[in-house]
């Protein structure tokens, strides 16, 4: 926003009589002179185009007492926090001549406050609860324009467009909910003419801050509450959840749910959350009925989530696990979830639970175990669902800190408030409604042992430098304190993204990169490793038979091929869910091709399909990549051409927006394949 000059913000008692004169002569159609704020010039023009009778001496009548009553529970939210500093205006405010009013964002007043004797003559131009003193109704007013202009206004006098407000000076400035910035109120100061003051407009602009601050409060803690209300649905979730707060914006997702949201056409990003309007609760504890459900979205795929009074605290969207097609099961699921049956021989002990054939992946074990034995921390490096964490984990058991707790968090798992609570924790009284004995963070929790922060490359750019101060000074501030703690543990991160080309971009800071990854691993995807998509699918049919007692199950030979010859854009972590989905959806003791899901069968590579699993080797051999770059384009190209150029199914196999692929193909220059493909 624009900061206007000071003499724009401020009124001039000393202007009264050239104002009033320019008031005469803009009601006989001439122009206003330059003694006129472009403020209160813009604001006339809008009364005149809305027809406001300038001659008017007052506000109309009060709504009824129950539409008033019914307002104020529509507003309960600004009217608690406000409570407590308008109680405050009683006192500060009395003998000033001015009182304090509060009004929603139809400039309905909701309370005032006050000097008595002010609020008595305010009663003879319906200055009080009920009446709306928007410039439509009430000409040019503090209340009014400020909500019409969005920013601190000061009316003094005969800036006023109606004649009978004149007596009056007031400064208001709107009220905006400090997660969205949506404006949710108006505060104002109002007074007879001889209590101007340039102060008032630092008061209104106090005050709002002061009440933004008790919502920001509220909201965290609300949060909070709505977090451990849900936690029980989280533990082995086998659908995508989102949980959405009482305003609509989402609050935490499982990492299924990214795979749902995006099959289903529809995205949910964390790190720049958007509001859902369709998932807002209104006052009565409904999802608000003026905005109809997307088309991707099912009503009865939305849970209530309430307190221990029953009073709802948000919305839970559970997307049913059939409709996920390849997406992974369980939140905070391995990456690999390899269990001990299927050891692998000469694999380092805290490694081996992986299952592989692939000289590649053993050559990326080695380096960590290698690793594993020093106090550094380590960056892992690999696509979704390639194995970071049981990396993570393997290092960990092979540490010095293997006999500590091994502690892990997903940084793009939560909001920027929730993750900075989450890894610095907070102490009792932080802020109201924060646990009693307050939270111990996962940072300390991680004290003496591991802390693996998956996704890093997800964690927001302010929150860099505290982590980074943490490494480097071993001691930690809570949330709310001020006097440090001190850790000793081993991290270990994990990322997707290329963190060099994000430091380029500015959105990584480079000196907690050069931090963050002092020594790295590479775990190579899927596609790169002959022999394990057969190893894995074994090894994953009789795992899921002893877990869902299913009995002997096996993949028909055919099946394998064309498991073998599928690109696997969500590696390991989709050909497990792909399993796991096939045997509980077919009855017959040898699994065929007949219950591979659509989008695989679709999906197999165009190029391989039909040929012996060596040819398929073979042709993912020739693709071979030398950079990061190529190795996307190469995936990205592979992708069109197994869809025949449908980009929403290319974006469905690669696990990213469409928006992103079509930036993609721009910048490697794949237009021609989609045209090429969408006339073969």
């Amino acid at each position: 926003m624009t900061r206007m000059p000071e003499g724009q913000i401020f009124s001039d008692p000393r202007n009264d009589t050239a104002v009033m004169a320019a008031w005469e002569r803009f009601l006989d159609g001439g122009r206003p002179t330059d003694s006129l704020r472009t403020l209160i010039d813009g604001s006339w023009q809008r009364c005149q185009q809305q027809n406001v009778d300038p001659d008017k001496c007052s506000a109309p009548p009060p709504v009824e007492e129950s539409t008033l009553f019914s307002l104020k529970q529509h507003n309960s939210e600004l009217l608690e926090a406000s409570a407590p500093i308008m109680a405050c205006a009683r006192d500060f405010l009395a003998e000033t001549g001015t009182m304090m009013v509060l009004a929603d964002t139809s400039c309905t007043i909701l309370s005032t406050e006050g000097d008595d004797p002010t609020l008595g003559v305010a009663e003879s131009i319906h200055l009080i609860p009920g009446v709306s003193w928007t410039e439509r109704v009430c000409g040019t007013n503090a209340i009014g324009t400020a909500l019409a202009v969005g920013e601190p206004v000061q009316i003094h006098s005969a800036e006023h467009y109606c004649a009978g407000i004149k007596r009056w000076t007031c400064s208001a400035t709107v009220i905006r909910h400090p997660h969205d910035g949506e404006i949710i109120g108006v505060v104002d100061v109002s007074g007879l003419s001889e209590s101007y003051s340039r102060q008032s407009l630092a008061l209104v602009v106090t005050t709002a801050s002061r009440i933004e601050s008790k919502i920001a409060m509220r909201e965290m803690e609300r949060r909070y509450v709505l977090l451990d209300a849900s936690l029980p649905r989280w533990s082995g979730a086998m659908a995508g959840l989102v949980l959405f707060d009482r305003r609509g914006y989402p609050v935490k997702m499982n990492e299924i749910a990214q795979a749902a949201m995006s099959a289903l056409g529809a995205e949910v990003d964390l790190a720049r959350p958007r509001r859902m309007l369709e998932m807002a609760i209104d006052e009565h504890g409904q999802l608000r009925q003026d905005s109809a459900l997307p088309a991707w979205l099912q009503r009865e795929w939305l849970e209530p989530v309430v307190d221990s009074r029953g009073q709802r605290l948000g919305t839970l969207l559970v997307v049913p696990l059939p409709r996920l097609g390849r997406a992974v099961s369980g939140e905070g699921a391995r990456d690999l979830s390899h269990e001990p049956a299927h050891r692998e021989a000469n694999l380092p002990a805290g490694f081996a639970t992986i299952v592989t054939r692939d000289p590649g992946l053993r050559e990326a074990v080695r380096k960590a175990d290698q690793l594993a034995r020093s106090k550094v921390p380590v960056l892992l490096l690999g696509e979704t669902g390639a194995g970071k964490e049981e990396f993570a984990q393997g290092l960990h058991k092979a540490s010095p800190f293997r006999d500590g707790p091994y502690v892990a968090l997903n940084c793009g798992g939560l909001t920027r408030e929730l993750l900075a609570s989450e890894l610095f924790g907070y102490v009792d009284g932080a802020f109201t409604g924060a646990r009693r004995g307050g939270l111990v963070g996962k940072i300390e929790a991680a004290n003496g042992g591991t802390l693996f922060l998956d996704e890093i490359g997800e964690m927001p750019l302010d929150l860099q430098p505290h982590l980074l101060r943490v490494l480097e000074q071993s001691e930690i501030y809570r949330l709310g304190e001020n006097v440090p703690r001190k850790v000793n543990f081993r991290l270990i991160a994990a990322t997707h993204r290329d963190l060099r080309k994000e430091v380029a971009d500015g959105r990584f800071r480079m000196d907690f990169y050069y931090r963050v990854a002092v020594t790295s691993v590479r775990i190579p995807p899927l596609r790169e490793r002959c022999g394990d998509v057969r190893a894995l699918a074994e090894h994953f049919v009789e795992r899921f038979c002893k877990q869902h007692d299913l009995g002997p199950r096996r993949l028909d030979n055919e099946l394998l091929v064309h498991l073998e010859n599928y690109a696997w854009p969500g590696n390991v972590r989709e050909l497990r869910n792909v399993i796991e989905s096939m045997l509980l959806m077919s009855d017959q003791e040898c699994v065929g091709l007949d219950a591979l899901p659509p989008e695989l069968m679709s999906g197999a590579e165009a190029d391989t399909a039909g040929l012996p699993p060596s040819a398929g080797r073979e042709a993912r051999a020739v693709a071979s990549v030398s950079s990061i770059a190529q190795g996307e384009a190469e995936l990205i190209r592979r992708a069109i051409a197994t869809t025949r150029g449908n980009l929403t199914r290319a974006a469905r196999e690669l696990d990213i927006a469409k928006s992103t692929l079509y930036q993609k193909v721009k910048l490697y220059g794949l237009e021609g394949e989609i045209c090429r493909m969408r006339g073969s």
